[in-house]
């Protein structure tokens, strides 16, 4: 298994190229399509560099995976299946996200609920391949409650869960959120093999510093600023929640959302042609 990791500098994100050196086939993980909020205008300038790695290599692309429903940036997945194929997946808990959201931005005509846009939604422990690389998907609650992560081999793809060491681990105060389910999926985490990759989905590093796309299941236990295998459940709630309490709202919440619950899609042209982002008032 070979991996090329993408950064977005705009969002802080990675993404994951996972490729089955066997038979060319590879798998993109938690891409980004360009978003500027102020003017409203899209573009695939990231997504672009992937489309060109995939296609100089000569890889087929068999899937597209989601580790959730992101809130700090829209993803490119429709992009991605437009120009390389693939099929489009998350984890079946997003059906939970659905049900929370759609009817908050009144979206039922053009998002349904019942997750169908999507190509495959896998449950718990479910099985698959790239190329012939198996797969096992892991529901990871806590950040939300539709995380997904994919074991594959000798590396794990954690999405926003587990952090480089000095960080630590994701909020966790979004709807269906909960320090306490995300303190059982790391400790699940440290149940792997030391050696185990942990592919990030982010890291916010300091001017001059090279951002962390992966560490190990060892360096996580040993140094994650805020859980160790032995540290104590109500402590990791505390300190968890404590911190969520001063987090901003992500800027592009509103937008990644909607956009993001029909695979990066902006949903359904208006009468006179045009795409609209919905703004809920008093309600974040």
């Amino acid at each position: 298994m070979q991996v090329k990791t993408f950064y977005d500098t705009n969002t802080a994100t990675f993404t994951h190229v996972v490729i089955d050196e066997a038979t060319q086939s590879c798998a993109i993980i938690d891409s980004v399509l360009d978003y500027d909020p102020y003017s409203g205008h899209w573009s695939t300038t990231h997504a672009d560099d992937v489309i060109h790695f995939v296609k100089q290599h000569y890889l087929q692309c068999q899937w597209i995976l989601e580790t959730h429903v992101h809130a700090d940036h829209i993803t490119a997945a429709h992009y991605l299946k437009e120009n390389l194929g693939g099929e489009i997946a998350m984890g079946s808990a997003i059906v939970k996200v659905l049900k929370f959201w759609v009817p908050i931005f009144d979206n039922e005509a053009d998002t349904p609920i019942s997750g169908e846009q999507y190509d495959r939604l896998f449950d718990e422990g479910e099985t698959f391949l790239i190329g012939s690389l198996p797969v096992t998907v892991w529901h990871t609650p806590g950040h939300t409650p539709a995380c997904a992560s994919y074991l594959i081999d000798d590396a794990i793809f954690v999405g926003d869960t587990l952090f480089a060491p000095h960080l630590g681990t994701a909020r966790c105060d979004f709807p269906g959120g909960s320090a306490a389910q995300l303190y059982h999926t790391i400790q699940r985490f440290y149940t792997l093999d030391d050696h185990t990759r942990v592919f990030l989905g982010h890291d916010y590093p300091q001017e001059g510093e090279q951002p962390i796309w992966m560490t190990t299941i060892a360096q996580a236990k040993q140094d994650n600023t805020q859980i160790k295998p032995d540290t104590p459940i109500d402590e990791y709630i505390r300190m968890r929640e404590t911190r969520d309490a001063t987090l901003a709202v992500p800027k592009l919440l509103l937008p990644s959302i909607q956009a993001n619950m029909r695979n990066g899609q902006f949903g359904a042209r208006a009468k006179n042609g045009h795409q609209f982002i919905k703004i809920p008032v008093n309600f974040i």
